[in-house]
């Protein structure tokens, strides 16, 4: 079945890369009407499958086709290709560069966002936007919604005339298949979004081929948020408010769920931690994508309460069912958690530790010693960033989005998002996952010298056919 779908998908690839970026607009944005048209079949057998609610699964949907059009209109501008074109006279000199599409791209989707990061998510969709081929691995988490999502992809495909077996699902519950695509001599490039043990097993693989891939996995973050003493003494009580409703969001099963709460040397801080307690206490579970994803959570409970130097200071009001995670708030001190790594640990759910600091050296050896994230936030006042700066410049080095005075869910797709970081939040800190430089994780720069016109890429020709924004000899032009 694998062999099959990526020698398939090679030989489309060949015809795909060389159609025409105005082609490529009309199959994208035919994608995304095939969706918007089964969007009412579709988010029903969604909901069934992932006990997701359908107002999340609606905005999501949006978001999906919302994100596939922001890739066409990428490609109608023209300039993601990077021309540029150096000419000179003494020495004669032509030589000029783009990016190309790398081959065939092995997706996998993640069961968190069954629209956004799926079949027809941000990984496929940028690959088919830089001219890849894609083999897209669906999740056996929503088996029914991949099906659906990848028929939309396979009829635009028809519609708008593209290579047959352009983008292919194969499936499987195990690693053997995933092991299968990527150890297969046709990849070029592999995006996963997932856990930390099932993307490193995916690079390792990739890593010992006799040829080499890239492996772009984002596997999960703390996205620790530090808090500063000004703003606490101001606004304690609606920070916490905040920071508990986005650990909160979605059963706590997002990427960016704030798990790391770093607070300053205050009293008021045992007032703000008072606060997120009561709220956790008050709060009710939710149910979980998987049984797996459950049982995972449970054992990270398990590991913090059994924990000698880390106390239980909130717990969400329980739920008689099975499947149901119930929210925890733990604590622990600075010296505790610098000492014992295990604590930056991502537990995937409605849980967070709070970290008590003595003083202002305290936070910064926190973020100092902190391992790569996603995201990482701070909560200041001007006063207090003034004071802490140095905090931003640490946290430059660990982080691939820093927010401040706002929490982390909620990733917005726009060209200046980043959606990744340092390991083992991702195995590529120079790439992101969401907004249209994710287009750069499928392409490669190519250098074409003394090459006759005709030959050219319609990108690189002195006529500017596309009218793409171009460095021509050091300057921007049109």
């Amino acid at each position: 079945m694998v062999n099959d779908a990526v020698i398939n998908t090679r030989e489309a690839f060949i015809e795909y890369k060389k159609i025409s970026p105005a082609q490529r607009i009309i199959f994208l944005q035919t994608i995304a009407a095939e969706i918007i048209a089964v969007g009412p079949t579709l988010i029903p057998v969604t909901h069934k499958e992932t006990f997701l609610p359908l107002a999340r699964l609606e905005g999501e949907l949006q978001r999906t086709t919302k994100q596939i059009n922001l890739f066409a209109e990428l490609l109608k501008e023209g300039s993601w290709v990077r021309a540029v074109i150096d000419i000179k006279e003494n020495p004669a000199v032509d030589i000029r560069q783009m990016q190309v599409p790398l081959g065939v791209v092995a997706v996998f989707g993640a069961s968190n966002f069954p629209f956004a990061f799926s079949v027809a998510g941000g990984d496929t969709i940028s690959a088919l936007a830089a001219g890849c081929a894609v083999v897209h691995k669906g999740h056996p988490a929503h088996p029914q919604t991949s099906k659906i999502v990848a028929e939309c992809i396979v009829t635009a495909a028809k519609k708008t005339n593209m290579p047959p077996h352009v983008f292919a699902m194969v499936e499987g519950a195990g690693y053997e298949v995933g092991l299968q695509l990527v150890t297969h001599p046709l990849v070029d490039a592999v995006a996963f979004t997932g856990s930390y043990k099932g993307g490193k097993a995916l690079y390792d693989a990739a890593s010992k081929r006799e040829r080499p891939v890239p492996v772009y996995a984002e596997m999960g973050s703390v996205n620790p948020v530090f808090i500063l003493p000004g703003i606490l003494r101001q606004n304690g009580d609606d920070i916490a408010a905040k920071i508990i409703s986005s650990n909160l969001l979605g059963t706590g099963q997002f990427c960016t769920n704030p798990g790391i709460i770093v607070l300053p040397p205050l009293h008021d801080a045992g007032k703000f931690l008072n606060k997120s307690s009561e709220l956790i206490s008050a709060s009710k579970g939710g149910a979980m994508l998987t049984g797996n994803i459950h049982s995972s959570y449970s054992h990270g409970i398990k590991k913090l309460q059994e924990h000698q130097r880390v106390r239980l200071a909130g717990k969400g009001i329980e739920a008689n069912e099975d499947g149901i995670a119930t929210p925890h708030l733990f604590v622990t001190d600075a010296d505790n958690f610098l000492k014992d790594e295990t604590l930056q640990e991502e537990v995937f759910g409605p849980s967070s530790l709070f970290v008590e600091t003595n003083d202002k050296a305290a936070m910064y050896n926190i973020a100092a010693n902190l391992q790569g994230q996603l995201t990482a936030t701070i909560w200041g006042t001007d006063e207090d960033l003034k004071e802490y700066e140095g905090l931003v410049h640490i946290l430059e080095d660990k982080a691939g989005r820093l927010l401040i005075n706002g929490v982390p869910t909620g990733v917005e797709v726009t060209a200046a998002m980043v959606h990744g970081g340092p390991f083992p939040a991702t195995t590529d800190s120079r790439s992101t996952s969401v907004g249209t430089d994710a287009i750069y994780r499928f392409t490669r720069p190519v250098c074409y010298q003394d090459f006759p016109q005709f030959l050219l890429p319609d990108a690189l020709k002195d006529n500017n056919p596309l009218g793409i924004k171009r460095k021509v000899n050091g300057r921007e032009e049109r």
